[in-house]
């Protein structure tokens, strides 16, 4: 189990300094939203900045595509740097195609369900992904409150988990009060924005997190 930080409530002046501390407190992975303004009302970045971050470190990156039509968009990421990609089943006009082509492009392939989305329909597609997404909150804005009833969707991925082998995350409201919650649902790993970089002290707030899930 690992927290990871996403760079979404990053300081975007200083990143690079950002990225450092996450590194220097024992972070594995970053975590990256990317919006366009339509899947999502929020627009955040795109490739060329994900190809700056690939620059500053060697942490995983997993990048997040909150955006209409992923399909045009996934080798450009990849081309980036993006270790994973992970892709909406409410975007995807052919789900597997997508998830295969991710894979082939040498990147590990996840999907993501929004807290709508009901878990059956991406049941068919667990044998295809190395990575598996539960948004906890509505997508598009960080520092929302968890929305606790999309947790079972973690629950109901155990088994399939154990078939195929991918993590479990949750991404949304994820803080020192909610990150036992989501721990006992059975998640793996845990994104965290603003209870990482608004807070006083980030170095401090991924150490308490970390804590929390080993102490949990």
């Amino acid at each position: 189990m690992e927290v990871v930080p996403s760079l979404l409530s990053a300081d975007f002046s200083r990143l690079k300094e950002e990225i450092r501390i996450m590194e220097k407190v024992g972070a594995r992975r970053l975590h990256l939203d990317v919006m366009d303004g339509h899947f999502v009302p929020n627009i955040t970045f795109g490739p060329f900045i994900i190809e700056s971050i690939r620059k500053l470190t060697s942490l995983h990156l997993e990048t997040h595509l909150m955006i209409e039509n992923p399909a045009k968009y996934i080798e450009a990421f990849i081309r980036a740097g993006s270790d994973t990609v992970i892709i909406h089943i409410e975007a995807s006009a052919d789900i597997i195609r997508d998830l295969k082509k991710i894979r082939e492009l040498g990147a590990k392939a996840g999907i993501v369900l929004n807290p709508p989305t009901s878990f059956e329909s991406v049941e068919p597609y667990f044998e295809y992904i190395d990575h598996f997404l539960v948004m906890t909150v509505n997508p598009g804005f960080g520092g929302q409150k968890m929305i606790n009833a999309a947790l079972s969707k973690v629950t109901l991925a155990g088994p399939y988990q154990k078939q195929f082998g991918f993590p479990i995350e949750v991404d949304g409201g994820i803080n020192i009060n909610t990150i036992e919650e989501a721990r006992a649902a059975g998640t793996d790993l845990f994104v965290a924005g603003s209870a990482v970089f608004s807070a006083r002290n980030p170095s401090e707030s991924f150490k308490a997190l970390s804590e929390k899930l080993l102490s949990a």
